[in-house]
Parts: C-alpha cells; sequence; structure tokens
C-alpha cells in the first residue's frame, strides 16, 4: 500500500531511450495529487463567491476574474492530472494540447463572428426602412 509521499506513478520503458533513462517522464506522488485537487477546489469556490455573493459591483470585472480563474484551472488540470508538459513523450502530448486549442480558438470565434453578425442582419426593420428599400 502506498504511503504519503510515496510514487503512484509507473515506469514505461517503451518510450525511453533504454533501461534506467528517465525521458522526462512525471512521476506522481501523493502530495501533488493533493497539491492539484487543493487547487482546483479553490479555483471553483472562488467564482462562485464572486457570483453567490456579488462581491464586485462590475458585472465585466468578475466575468473577467471568472475566465482568468477558468484558465488557471486548465493549466492546474492539465499539469496535476494530466501530467502534460514539454518532456512527456518527447514534446508530443504538448504540441497535440496546443493544436487543439488552436482548432478550440478558431472555432470559438467563427461561431462567435457568425452570430454576431446573424444577430445584426436579423434585426426588424421599421415602415419607414421599407420604404427606403429598392
Amino acid at each position: 500500500m502506498s504511503g504519503p509521499g510515496t510514487s503512484l506513478a509507473h515506469t514505461d520503458d517503451a518510450g525511453s531511450d533504454g533501461p534506467g533513462h528517465d525521458s522526462g517522464a512525471f512521476h506522481a506522488t501523493l502530495k501533488g495529487y493533493l497539491t492539484g485537487l487543493l487547487l482546483a477546489a479553490v479555483l471553483t469556490v472562488i467564482p462562485f463567491w464572486l457570483v453567490m455573493g456579488k462581491v464586485l459591483s462590475s458585472s465585466g470585472a468578475t466575468i473577467t476574474i471568472i475566465l482568468t480563474l477558468a484558465v488557471a484551472q486548465i493549466v492546474v488540470h492539465v499539469i496535476y492530472f494530466l501530467h502534460m508538459n514539454t518532456k512527456s513523450e518527447r514534446g508530443w502530448s504538448f504540441l497535440a494540447l496546443i493544436f487543439t486549442l488552436v482548432l478550440v480558438v478558431i472555432a470559438l470565434a467563427g461561431s462567435l463572428w457568425v452570430m454576431y453578425h446573424l444577430n445584426e442582419n436579423m434585426k426588424p426593420v421599421s415602415a419607414q426602412q421599407m420604404r427606403n428599400m429598392p
């Protein structure tokens, strides 16, 4: 059974350069998992407190803080639970993450752009504007 501070990770020699050679593999510990859990819990409670307690009078500031904490929580999950870094699997998992993020940003930006223009182009037209149309 594992005690506090003992390693929970297994070693996979398939991707290493030989026995005894560590190619940047992350060794998970109970302390690392508890740190990630504590950070994730704090990063969840703060936005909840901001909204439910109506701490800030400006909704724009509240939204900005919540989005910043959401990005921080994504980073915590990627580092502490998914164990992704630039050295694991010789950087390929990190490269796949970057590629996925680029695709998500393109999809979200394109969707917001389309929805904004649909909203602008579908507004009701007044009778005066209808008479002036060709």
